[in-house]
């Protein structure tokens, strides 16, 4: 972005804050000026997050939240509209990944777990982001994190990646009836980011993490958190003020080969 107060006055929601992508795009549109309310199941971790970007200058609180439930993702929106009267912008974050066995090995409450956190909160976090800002009547910005396997699943991946099918879904329909009302809503698709979940995922499988980056980049290098947090800025922001119903591919070239 050209401005890097572009965020200036504005109040966003974070879910799945509390690190990896989420506390990275926390700390992003906190510096660009926005009132971040940062959520997450992990209170000890999201709380810190919060904290560090107040020790840097810039504003934040925390709100524990199991974004899976939709009484909590309720409150959590409800809390943000009474401290703050206003909600202009919000990314839905929230993620787990941990499968290593095809869709006919698959335990049914597995499967069930990665909708509710993966699929569920976004529709729900949804819901009542939308809610809050026709309310205000001021519009905002919606920003839903997919993946590259929303567009080319790997192996052993059948929830996870039904999971990031349905949150492209989710993006596209609500850009189709809320862009009339001045809400837009994208999504971005990551590719091999090093975060947390990633390096945990190639310990799990065993992968040598070399020879992953070389597999799934065109750089030959993991994505960092900061450069997801990068995009979410620009699709929070008044400089993608034409773009709604996108998916946009943070992800080294890996879905272009």
């Amino acid at each position: 972005m050209s401005d890097s107060r572009g965020l200036a006055d504005r109040v966003a929601v974070v879910t799945g804050a509390a690190g990896g992508m989420g506390a990275a795009i926390s700390h992003r549109l906190a510096v660009a000026g926005a009132f971040v309310i940062a959520a997450d199941v992990n209170e000890e971790a999201g709380t810190a997050v919060a904290a560090a970007i107040r020790e840097s200058g810039h504003e934040a609180d925390f709100i524990a939240t199991d974004v899976s439930q939709p009484t909590a993702v309720a409150a959590l929106v409800q809390a943000t509209m009474d401290m703050h009267g206003r909600l202009d912008c919000a990314v839905n974050a929230a993620a787990i990944e941990f499968e290593q066995v095809p869709l006919a090995e698959a335990e049914d409450d597995d499967f069930e777990r990665m909708m509710a956190v993966n699929l569920r909160s976004v529709f729900l976090c949804m819901k009542y982001e939308i809610q809050a800002m026709l309310s205000t009547g001021r519009g905002g910005s919606i920003v839903n994190i997919g993946s590259t396997n929303s567009f080319r699943p790997q192996v052993n991946q059948p929830a996870y990646t039904a999971s990031k099918h349905g949150v492209v879904g989710l993006t596209k329909s609500a850009a189709l009836d809320y862009t009339k009302h001045g809400i837009r809503v994208n999504a971005i698709a990551p590719g091999a980011i090093d975060t947390p979940m990633l390096r945990e995922a190639l310990e799990r499988w065993s992968l040598d993490p070399q020879r992953v980056e070389r597999r799934m980049s065109l750089f030959g290098r993991f994505g960092t958190p900061r450069e997801i947090a990068n995009a979410a800025l620009w699709l929070c922001s008044d400089d993608s003020s034409f773009t709604t119903g996108h998916t946009l591919a943070v992800d080294g070239g890996f879905l272009a080969h």
